[in-house]
């Protein structure tokens, strides 16, 4: 059953699966924006790159953990093999990458099971995989089969120049400051959604990560935060909207603990993913 105007594959016809995936895939914002193809499902793609541009930094020049969620999506369990949603994606960063300007995935699959999978990378330098940038982990569960017949999709990336111009990520995803001030994304679109039609893990982190950094500039003051440690537990799908992210600041001093929530207002308020991070405030530049 459809839960919004975003259909879902799992309603589609054997015959109108990987029509409908292709769609879906195309459609999707969250690795077409950040220019990260993703290899076996993009026609042509045999590397995990994506490039570092100014909008994937924070205010000191480090990267921020939302687009190593999108560079590195964990498990690494693909949609050629079943319908997929991540669980748990943690994230450790090594190196904030200020002079790295494109990233690769080592992958490492643990684990695939008939309903549960797991795997971790390396996301290294792309031209120096020596330098780690972080590692990440996760697991995931398949929502059903898929059909047999997938062919590698045409799915061009988006080629932006690297521009100080560039928009915040959390303005191209439509987060926005709700009525109450809390951020928000009011609806599911095809640009947003999973090929199941729920909110898609881009940009449910691009949200709690935006919420994150806000507090953490409400109650030190200051924007100056690196990210060092970022998981993210995807609880319930996010079907109506709005999707509304709170975070809250706790203890510490130079390193502060952040736990963000997203709720799905339309649906009772019911908790659809929190993430629970670590940040280093960053010295006066």
């Amino acid at each position: 059953m459809a839960h919004n105007s975003v259909a879902d594959i799992r309603d589609a016809t054997a015959a109108e699966h990987w029509e409908h995936f292709e769609k879906a895939w195309t459609k999707l914002l969250s690795y077409r924006y950040l220019g990260k193809g993703t290899p076996y499902l993009d026609a042509g793609v045999d590397r995990e790159i994506m490039p570092l541009r100014r909008d994937m930094r924070n205010s000191t020049g480090g990267i921020m953990a939302a687009p190593l969620c999108i560079a590195s999506p964990e498990p690494w369990w693909r949609d050629d093999e079943c319908v997929p949603a991540p669980v748990t994606m943690s994230y450790a960063v090594l190196d904030p990458a200020r002079d790295v300007w494109r990233i690769e995935v080592l992958r490492e699959v643990i684990s695939i099971g008939r309903q549960l999978g797991f795997s971790r990378a390396r996301i290294v330098d792309a031209d120096e995989h020596d330098r780690v940038i972080a590692i990440s982990t996760g697991s995931g569960v398949s929502l059903g089969d898929v059909p047999p017949g997938f062919e590698p999709v045409d799915n061009p990336v988006y080629e932006l120049e690297d521009s100080p111009d560039l928009p915040a990520l959390r303005d191209v995803f439509g987060v926005v400051a709700g009525p109450d001030g809390a951020l928000q994304i009011e609806r599911v679109t095809p640009e947003l959604s999973s090929p199941h039609s729920a909110l898609h893990l881009g940009p449910i982190n691009i949200a709690l990560e935006a919420a994150a950094m806000d507090e953490l500039e409400r109650t030190s003051g200051r924007p100056d935060h690196q990210v060092e440690h970022w998981t993210v537990m995807m609880v319930k799908p996010g079907y109506v909207g709005p999707f509304v992210a709170r975070a809250s600041v706790v203890g510490g001093d130079t390193r502060l603990g952040v736990e963000a929530t997203m709720t799905d207002e339309g649906n009772g308020g019911r908790i659809i993913a929190t993430a629970s991070a670590a940040f280093r405030r960053i010295g006066d530049r």
